[in-house]
């Protein structure tokens, strides 16, 4: 009878050719939970999110093991082998001598060890990498958003597709309970038909020092830039070199489209499981935005901003920044009544940007908000613990709450909206073909050119 590693090894892609090496380790430091039952995996990216979310989410779990981790930066990485390894070492009681640190992700993906993949880096790596990874055998938890632009996240999800591998996106408010219950109340008809959905996103204000600075000793800056073109160096557009605090890459266009896809990838994410559009999007986009005036500083991503989605089925989702009179979340408007979900006193990391507080979840009537009976037949799917619910999805095989198509579909309902802030006009998207209607200047902004070695 095989053991769950010659499972999850049987399910590689063909062209991987992996194959399942047992992992020597003594039975004790585990208990009953045996080195060929045990999931391992690897960090690729050791900042923030991964430090303080992702490492967290998974080692908890006492069948998996972090056994190695990636970056470009050699000092994050031997912090993470500290940090990693102190905590196991409380956790046992006993030193933990099995982790293993590289200075290039193709390195880790080659560990035939490795089981799965947690990628927390810039958003501009993330649909190569986890390419890469699926193709080299490997399961991922990859952090939001899916990716840089549309057309590298349809690559990313046809690949996952083809490769049979699992792939989740860290959209961790569809494993908050309010965020699902109040979709499944929209969906229901609690608030008689969904008229309109209202979306309340932080904004990100121009700073950051332009001075060029050497490159820091231990960071391959080339590989860090990867496909993105190349740029001098200067610590506000990477990350701090002390600690952990928000980096300057999430307020640099050159890697990533700011709030619209750093927070809509999770509240757009959100208006899609309501509105039942989990696998299509818009077809009308139109947006507005503050971007910031020549001079300002290094950042310059969105500020204050305006969008407007119509879906095919008439509800009308709009864009806005957060304000006191407009807290952060999902407002759901219907014939019948309102709907508002946020993550109330939630936050996924240090530091993170929440300026508004409110309740988890409020109605224009609280008996709106009464449990669902059999008269209500929609149940959405259900979990609580987003990390585990991926880990249960590597050892089932069995599709989690946030797979790999679904994740880019959200992804580019807020790259759309970014697109249309652009053009500064309305858009016509086709959302089958992923295409604009009889636009040849918004189409060109679907894909970016990629820098030559990391073109994918």
């Amino acid at each position: 009878m095989g053991t769950r590693r010659d499972f999850l090894k049987s399910a590689t892609s063909a062209g991987a050719g992996l194959i399942a090496v047992p992992t020597i380790v003594p039975f004790s430091v585990f208990g009953s939970h045996a080195p060929s039952n045990r999931i391992n995996i690897g960090a690729i990216g050791v900042g923030r999110i991964s430090r303080d979310h992702d490492m967290p989410g998974v080692w908890k779990y006492d069948d998996v093991r972090i056994i190695a981790a990636a970056d470009v930066d050699a000092h994050r990485l031997t912090e993470a082998k500290t940090h990693v390894e102190n905590y196991y070492s409380k956790k046992t009681g006993k030193p933990y001598g099995s982790f293993t640190t590289y200075d290039n992700y193709m390195d880790l993906l080659a560990n035939r060890e490795i089981d799965a993949v947690l990628i927390s880096t810039p958003d501009h790596w993330h649909a190569k990498q986890a390419i890469d990874a699926v193709r080299a055998g490997k399961d991922v938890y990859l952090q939001k958003p899916t990716s840089l632009t549309i057309a590298e996240g349809r690559k990313m999800s046809d690949a996952v597709n083809a490769s049979g591998r699992i792939l989740q996106i860290g959209s961790q408010q569809r494993s908050m309970e309010q965020f699902r219950i109040a979709c499944e109340l929209v969906r229901n008809g609690r608030i008689g038909q969904l008229k309109s959905i209202d979306v309340r996103l932080p904004g990100d204000p121009p700073g950051g020092k332009t001075e060029e600075m050497p490159v820091p000793k231990g960071f391959n800056y080339d590989a860090w830039l990867g496909q993105t073109p190349y740029i001098y160096y200067t610590v506000d557009r990477v990350h701090p070199q002390q600690g952990y605090g928000r980096p300057g890459w999430l307020r640099c266009e050159q890697f990533g489209a700011g709030m619209i896809t750093g927070w809509g990838a999770h509240h757009f994410d959100i208006a899609h499981w309501a509105m039942d559009k989990e696998y299509s999007g818009p077809t009308e986009i139109s947006a507005k935005a503050e971007f910031p005036a020549p001079g300002s500083g290094l950042w310059d991503v969105h500020g204050r901003y305006e969008t407007r989605m119509v879906y095919d089925n008439g509800v009308v989702v709009t864009g806005t920044t957060e304000s006191a009179e407009k807290p952060n979340g999902v407002l759901f408007v219907g014939s019948d009544g309102w709907i508002f979900v946020s993550r109330g006193s939630y936050a996924a990391s240090a530091n993170e940007p929440i300026s508004t507080k409110s309740k988890a979840l409020q109605a224009s009537d609280p008996k709106i908000l009464s449990p669902l009976t059999e008269n209500d037949p929609v149940r959405l799917y259900q979990t609580s613990d987003h990390h585990g619910n991926w880990l249960e999805s590597v050892r089932t095989r069995r599709l989690n709450i946030t797979p790999a198509e679904v994740a880019h579909r959200s992804c580019t309902a807020c790259l759309l909206q970014h697109i249309a802030m652009k053009l500064n006009r309305t858009l016509y998207w086709d959302p089958v073909s992923e295409r604009f209607k009889n636009d040849d200047e918004a189409n060109a902004m679907i894909a970016r050119p990629h820098r030559p070695p990391y073109n994918f």
